[in-house]
């Protein structure tokens, strides 16, 4: 009996550490996804900030 509550508790341990590798992951892949989303907006709102102060200080 002791052996099997060994082995389920080992089971479950790694289970338990194999999910958080998991969830470093995830969160890694969500970082990435967000970070290059803030890039791809910045470069573009960027341009067009760019342009619209070249415009006016054309104007002026």
């Amino acid at each position: 009996m002791d052996r099997l509550m060994d082995s389920l508790v080992r089971g479950y341990l790694k289970v338990r550490e194999d999910n958080q590798g998991q969830a470093l992951a995830e969160y890694a892949l969500i970082i990435g996804l967000v970070a290059l989303v803030c890039i791809l907006a910045l470069t573009a709102l960027g341009t067009n900030i760019a342009t619209a102060l070249n415009n006016i200080a054309a104007k002026v």
